[in-house]
């Protein structure tokens, strides 16, 4: 930790989710450069065993830290930070972490009828950290949890196709709709980086209207409030960055990542621009 680092925030999720986020936090942190990797190889991160997830989490980022050297690294996703955000702050304590949790307690402070919905991953919903918040910030409300299989990659393949099948979306957010003595859910929290960028399709097809609260600014404040924590900076070095484990994205992501301001990476040289 000798050297000086440079203000580069390194952003993480399993694919074009935390895009949301970055998008955010470049108007906050304007003068910081950007490596947004997506760890295609390993998604959906839903369906891995939890010590597999945390295992693979942990090897990878202590090649991306030793790689990138981020005075800050933002993970953009639901089901790896409540996974292993603790975890890896134990295992890298000199790093910088910001995490991504469910916005239960702006929800419970929100909402009017007391019903609130939380859309996450299965991996997300199950997690006993997820439970935590709604016991210490939503004791006083109804909060159901919906374990969506399908709307990350729906939300995947809408990006990258321009397309989605809005009745697969209106089966996936249909349990988020509860109605109980007369009052009916009024907020849907949106537990994973993905599901913003079908929130038009989400309201196209729900029952009727609530609020679905995006966390991508939250999160974006959180990592600017951090900036005069990290010590002295030098100016980054390069131009932003987008890197995919697999190596291969297919080249509707590619043009997305160039919208975003992003270069592609070499996998095998992640510092060279092709």
């Amino acid at each position: 930790m000798g050297e000086t680092r440079s203000r580069t925030v390194l952003f993480f999720d399993s694919g074009i989710g935390g895009l949301g986020v970055l998008r955010e936090a470049r108007v906050l942190m304007p003068d910081w450069r950007y490596v947004y990797v997506a760890d295609d190889a390993a998604f959906p991160f839903g369906g891995w065993d939890e010590d597999r997830l945390r295992a693979h989490l942990t090897g990878l980022f202590r090649d991306l830290l030793e790689v990138h050297r981020p005075a800050m690294t933002v993970i953009a996703c639901n089901t790896a930070s409540t996974l292993a955000i603790n975890h890896l702050r134990e295992v890298f304590p000199g790093e910088t972490f910001v995490g991504t949790v469910p916005a239960i307690k702006p929800a419970a402070e929100r909402t009017r009828s007391g019903l609130v919905s939380v859309l996450a991953t299965p991996g997300t919903v199950k997690r006993q950290y997820t439970r935590e918040l709604i016991r210490q910030y939503a004791g006083k409300c109804h909060v159901r949890l919906v374990g969506s299989e399908h709307l990350a990659r729906l939300a995947e393949e809408y990006v990258r196709e321009g397309y989605v099948d809005e009745a697969a979306v209106r089966r996936e957010i249909a349990p988020c709709f509860v109605k109980m003595d007369g009052r009916a859910t009024d907020i849907v929290v949106l537990a994973c980086t993905h599901y913003p960028f079908l929130v038009n399709r989400m309201r196209k097809t729900a029952p009727w209207p609530v609020d679905w609260i995006d966390p991508a600014e939250a999160i974006a404040r959180r990592a600017a409030s951090l900036q005069g924590t990290l010590g002295v900076l030098r100016a980054a070095d390069g131009v932003d960055l987008a890197v995919f484990t697999s190596g291969h994205p297919q080249s509707s992501v590619v043009r997305l990542m160039r919208g975003f301001g992003l270069h592609l990476a070499d996998i095998d040289n992640p510092e060279r621009v092709p």
